[in-house]
């Protein structure tokens, strides 16, 4: 063959291979990758061609869908009582990415899932009919907090100790997510919530770290039992009142001058939130050992699913000891979520014990079948039982006559506590109001747990307090969670 030609068919032979490997890669990978643009027309057409699978609360759906009336996209998402469950179902848009669960289960609401397909569905390439997502939240607990908070800047969490099962998810102010599910009208709805200085979208509830203040000092305390720091919570402590702090002339005070905070037990020194007994405590177990025990409740966890990803609350290191000081009494760089604080408390109240808290029971097929069920939510022990019941005693305490007394509940045993933790520079913006507790009925033994922050409200500073705002709010919660 002449040499020339050879060449010349060698190189036409190398055009067409690298013409099958370019086309290749754009059939089987960029294809793909297209495919699943988030600016793709198409997968959006294709999710709204038909409705959606729904989320469920309490036996009934919060969610649904509806024939829009122009365009390409024949359907578009509604919710029942959106304001409300906002911060469990979050929104489906056909103009935004989904939120919260709508995030979390767009394939099974939209029933590209393939633990979906029927044999016909695989055989003929159709998407299958929807699924559902069977949520934990008992709709009387949600409504109870979402009132209770009013137009108050907040968020509240309860939960189920034995169980795990995340009752109520509520964060104020909310918004409504059929505002933004139209593609027509997404765009001015979203500039308004984007822009709101409350910041309505925000998750309060789960994404919201703020400094947690006193109730931090369960923490503490259970770090100090556990270390065998102190055999009781009616053991007296070395606390001298004020107390100033390592290696400055500063001297912490308590909110209430005449409590008997001077070598307070650790009962006494909940029941009245006394400063100096546990920043002092803070510095004598060092920061390592309150490093441990807030982890085991679940601080520092940044992969906290549930299944929603909550904000990482933290537990600062590195510190000095006066800086570990102001950590014993949640100050610093220390900050929680309600959730994580209802952790604490329903960790004390089930006997030590954390249950993974969740907030989705089962998903489904269109048809009810349960496709993965998750309320077999496995635990751990955070606190031994002992310490456990010494808590839950001392927290019953604040209640009856300490700081929480805005908290008891007719007919139910109640053990909380209160914080008011500091905001800004040298104090200088309304505090945070929080609450925790747990609360057991003592016709039923029904049992749960809450946690609400009160980030600002309409009372004036020296009116702001656990116990004046957070505390009722967590009442209310509990009521409607142990009510027969």
């Amino acid at each position: 063959m002449n040499k020339t030609i050879r060449r010349a068919s060698v190189f036409a032979l190398l055009l067409v291979l690298a013409l099958l490997v370019r086309a290749t890669w754009v059939q089987f990978y960029e294809g793909r990758a297209l495919a699943d643009d988030k600016d793709n027309r198409r997968n959006a057409i294709e999710t709204y061609s038909a409705p959606l699978g729904n989320i469920i609360v309490g036996g009934r759906s919060v969610t649904g869908s509806a024939p829009t009336k122009t365009g390409d996209l024949k359907y578009k998402r509604t919710y029942t009582n959106g304001p409300l469950y906002a911060a469990v179902t979050g929104y489906a848009s056909q103009a935004y990415a989904p939120t919260q669960l709508e995030g979390i289960y767009t394939d099974l609401l939209n029933g590209t899932d393939s633990r979906l397909r029927s044999v016909m569905d695989t055989l003929t390439d159709q998407r299958a009919e929807p699924g559902n997502v069977v949520t934990t939240i008992d709709p009387d607990v949600q409504k109870a907090a979402y009132e209770a908070l009013g137009d108050k800047k907040g968020g509240a969490v309860a939960i189920d100790p034995k169980t795990g099962k995340i009752l109520a998810v509520v964060s104020t102010p909310s918004y409504d997510p059929s505002s933004l599910t139209d593609a027509d009208t997404a765009g001015s709805a979203w500039q308004k919530l984007t822009s709101d200085p409350e910041k309505p979208l925000v998750n309060r509830a789960l994404r919201q770290p703020l400094p947690p203040g006193s109730t931090f000092k369960l923490v503490v305390a259970a770090a100090a039992l556990e270390d065998g720091l102190y055999s009781s919570v009616d053991e007296r402590t070395d606390s001298p009142d004020p107390y100033t702090l390592p290696g400055t002339s500063r001297e912490l005070s308590n909110e209430n001058p005449n409590a008997p905070c001077t070598n307070a037990t650790i009962r006494t020194a909940l029941e009245y939130s006394c400063n100096n007994v546990f920043a002092k405590m803070a510095v004598k177990l060092g920061q390592d050992k309150v490093k441990a025990m807030a982890d085991r409740f679940g601080f520092d966890d940044d992969k906290l699913d549930v299944p929603v990803r909550a904000y990482t609350s933290v537990y600062p290191s590195g510190m000095d000891p006066s800086q570990t000081a102001l950590t014993g009494i949640g100050q610093f760089d220390v900050t929680a979520t309600p959730l994580q604080m209802a952790m604490v408390s329903a960790a004390i109240a089930n006997g030590g014990k954390l249950v993974s808290p969740h907030m989705v029971a089962q998903i489904t097929n269109s048809g009810g079948d349960v496709l993965e069920d998750y309320d077999d939510a496995g635990s751990k022990e955070i606190v031994s039982s002992s310490t456990a019941e010494q808590l839950q005693s001392a927290m019953e305490t604040v209640v009856n006559k300490g700081t929480g007394t805005n908290a008891r509940v007719p007919g139910a045993t109640v053990g909380g506590k209160t914080g008011t933790a500091q905001h800004g520079e040298n104090n200088s913006q309304v505090p945070y109001a929080w609450f925790t507790s747990f609360g057991t009925s003592d016709s039923s033994g029904k049992e749960v747990a809450v946690a609400v922050v009160v980030e600002q409200s309409d009372a004036a500073r020296s009116e702001v307090s656990g116990n004046g705002l957070a505390a009722p709010v967590a009442k209310a919660m509990m009521q409607a969670a142990l009510k027969d």
